[in-house]
């Protein structure tokens, strides 16, 4: 039976009057409604239809499946007592819950376990009364460990959950390690042989190839998720702790105890003075492992999941409020909040920002003041927008507001066809534009604070907006100052993934550049791979460090591996440009010239104010693709006048596209910029990937352009390139 019906409104009172409790206002009358509901022997009435009429405030007309308001109220109320229990609520005595599928709460006891000061939960069991005896029954169970076929069986309920990601290999990793420890062979899981095994790597496998970390931090974050949703109550925990990947196997203390014969209940009043003594004796440890378990709990919801000493307040916050529906449908509404919803799974993708989270974007009305956005969430940008149908038209109005002076910085409509696009389809499509334009690296978002940056600007931020500046215009000065800022960071704040990619690229640059190569350091190559690893450690679906080691590992000539981490990175996030036309350049240069110039082209078209490194990518991927004057007016857009390389790609599209004087110019210009390329451009062209037929094609343009490109280069060409490579 559940506990008595005093204990479950002091937890709701509990609850409803903690900080750790983030629920808006319509939650919060959501559960007192409920709660009151079933506690007053009505539990059955609690139906949507009743919640919307009676706390929400719908009209008799109201329609669950045209109208989804509780259904998304409750998803946002479950989790905010997910939280609330993970954090603040860890050692209180009720657990209250609103299960999948219905709106009718449970009631868990939880009574602490002799010696540990953990708890134990005892559901709620209307046809069997409520004893302590049972409990301590259930505890022992608890303490057995899982059979070989209770973990074979959680093994399938996991991997066979629509909760558990289905892409990748996930469930094959988790399956192989499961089965070697299960059969004894829990010493043989190693980095390599996980690799071997289940990743299909060759033998000559080594460390410097980061899948299998990457891969166990992405299965450990689905166990994680998986048990605060669909497993909260299955009977065995799979769990892979930190610094290895033996899976370890325990009772879910969460579990429903199984049925236990017991004595008759004591009464109500009985049971409160037994679990009032209880909590008195052992409430001095309960209490310090609470302090202990909240800040676990604190940390593991942190957005992204940082390290303490990494700056969080140095990247601009935007919030998302609701989008106004302005549509005379039925489903008006529902297209609203799902463009809404679309929008906080796009825009958090993007490092460089921060979103403020869901539950927040919920509470707020969809006309909220920019007022309230600066001074009670610190925000400094906010989007939001409206939709509006008509027949088969549907428009979005989508707009970013600066809330330093309440000025709108941007503003776009989207229009769209219901009859021949799919609604879904159509709110990705719009979520992913306007991700896209406002919060990648160089988009509306960027552009704000370079021009007026807020008066509470960092230098860990600073240095982040100066790189994108270095990138747009790639020059030997900016580069030094660039480096020395991010350096400076990464020693103040060790787990700064962010930062630690961008100095990879910097170092890089180094050796590809020649930029203020340093003689008294390991060798530029060496150090950015390093960097781009450390990266990748601190944060392995940081897109900026996959980038980076997409880039190191393309130059140290892993062509085939960066390509695969660079395809990895842009399916995580599919709509950061920077990212996007890196690997287009990397698969051009690598010879994939038709692939790499479309996802410059796209790059480009998402954010035409990307890097000029990328319109030069482009026009030299014309060139090689024969369109020569896409490939003349794309190095005009370019405009790299302090980047030496900019220079001889200007020298072979104006030579081959008859304009001679300007070829002889822009070639003389290197030659001065960069004296030591020609010597060496056998091994220049080699590093940088490009295919044997392609080097000897831009060297005879070269020649042409008026280049003194030495003779005798060809047959270096086809000897070095005589071996497999």
């Amino acid at each position: 039976m559940r506990p008595p019906e005093v204990v479950c409104r002091e937890q709701i009172s509990r609850i409803q009057q903690s900080v750790d409790f983030h629920a808006t206002q319509r939650e919060h009358r959501f559960l007192e409604y409920v709660v009151e509901e079933s506690l007053s022997g009505r539990g059955e009435r609690i139906k949507a239809y009743s919640v919307a009429v009676e706390v929400f405030g719908r009209d008799t007309t109201f329609d669950p499946q045209n109208d989804p308001i509780v259904r998304i109220a409750a998803r946002h109320l479950r989790r905010s007592l997910e939280r609330y229990y993970l954090t603040a609520g860890q050692a209180d005595p009720v657990v209250v819950g609103i299960p999948k599928g219905s709106y009718v709460p449970t009631f868990s006891m939880r009574i602490p376990r002799d010696g540990i000061g953990s708890v134990v939960a005892v559901e709620e069991n209307p046809t069997q009364p409520f004893s302590l005896e049972q409990t301590e029954a259930s505890n022992v169970r608890a303490s057995d460990p899982p059979s070989s076929d209770d973990v074979r069986g959680q093994l399938q309920r996991i991997v066979s959950s629509p909760e558990f990601p289905k892409v990748g290999r996930a469930g094959a990793f988790l399956n192989y390690i499961v089965e070697e420890t299960l059969a004894g062979r829990g010493h043989r899981i190693k980095g390599y042989s996980i690799a071997i095994e289940v990743f299909k790597r060759p033998d000559s496998f080594t460390q410097d190839d980061p899948v299998v970390r990457i891969e166990a931090g992405t299965l450990r974050r689905a166990l994680e998720r998986y048990y605060l949703v669909a497993g909260r109550k299955d009977p065995v925990r799979i769990d892979i702790p930190k610094g290895g990947y033996v899976p370890t196997f325990a009772r879910n203390e969460a579990a429903p105890p199984e049925p236990v014969k017991s004595k008759a209940a004591p009464p109500p009043e009985a049971f409160g003075r037994q679990a009032a003594a209880l909590w008195r004796v052992r409430w001095p440890v309960l209490g310090a492992l609470t302090v202990v378990a909240g800040l676990v709990g604190s940390a593991y919801w942190l957005p992204e999941r940082h390290m303490p000493d990494m700056p969080l307040l140095d990247r601009p916050t935007l919030v998302v409020a609701p989008f106004t529906n302005l549509g005379d449908g039925p489903n008006a509404e529902l297209y609203a909040q799902g463009l809404t919803e679309e929008l906080l799974t796009a825009l958090p993708r993007f490092k460089e920002i921060k979103v403020v989270g869901r539950e927040t974007s919920a509470s707020l009305p969809p006309g909220v003041s920019m007022s309230r956005i600066k001074d009670e969430l610190g925000a400094r940008y906010l989007l939001n927008g409206s939709m509006r149908t008509s027949g088969s038209r549907i428009r979005v109005t989508a707009r970013l507001l600066d809330t330093l002076d309440g000025s709108i910085v941007w503003s776009e409509d989207y229009e769209n066809d219901l009859q021949t696009r799919d609604l879904f389809a159509i709110q990705m499509a719009v979520a992913n534009k306007v991700a896209a334009t406002i919060a990648q690296p160089y988009g509306i978002m960027a552009q704000v604070a370079s021009a007026k940056p807020p008066p509470d600007d960092r230098r860990a931020y600073d240095c982040t907006l100066n790189f994108y500046a270095y990138r747009a215009e790639l020059s030997v000065e900016r580069h030094a100052d660039v480096r020395a800022c991010l350096e400076r960071v990464v020693a103040r704040y060790p787990s700064y993934a962010t930062a630690w990619a961008m100095l990879s690229i910097l170092y890089l640059d180094e050796e590809r550049f020649k930029f203020n190569s340093r003689t008294d350091a390991p060798q530029p190559m060496q150090r950015a791979l390093q960097a781009a690893r450390r990266a990748i450690q601190l944060d392995p679906d940081n897109i900026r460090a996959l980038q980076a080691l997409m880039t190191a590992l393309f130059f140290n000539q892993q062509f085939a591996e960066a390509m695969r981490i660079g395809e990895q990175a842009l399916a995580t996030n599919p709509n950061d440009t920077e990212l996007m036309g890196e690997l287009g350049t990397r698969l051009a240069m690598g010879g994939q010239w038709q692939r790499g110039a479309a996802l410059l082209d796209k790059a480009l078209a998402l954010n035409p104010g990307a890097a000029g490194y990328y319109h030069g990518t482009r026009a030299l991927a014309a060139f090689m693709l024969g369109d020569y004057p896409a490939a003349v007016a794309g190095i005009g857009r370019a405009d790299l006048q302090k980047c030496s390389l900019f220079h001889i790609v200007a020298a072979i599209i104006y030579a081959e596209a008859g304009m001679s004087k300007d070829a002889r110019r822009a070639g003389e210009t290197f030659m001065k910029m960069r004296p030591d390329f020609v010597p060496n451009i056998a091994a220049e062209l080699s590093i940088r990937n490009i295919q044997p037929r392609d080097q000897l094609r831009l060297i005879m343009t070269m020649r042409k352009a008026g280049i003194p490109v030495p003779d005798g280069v060809e047959a270096a060409i086809a000897d070095q390139n005589a071996a497999p490579r």
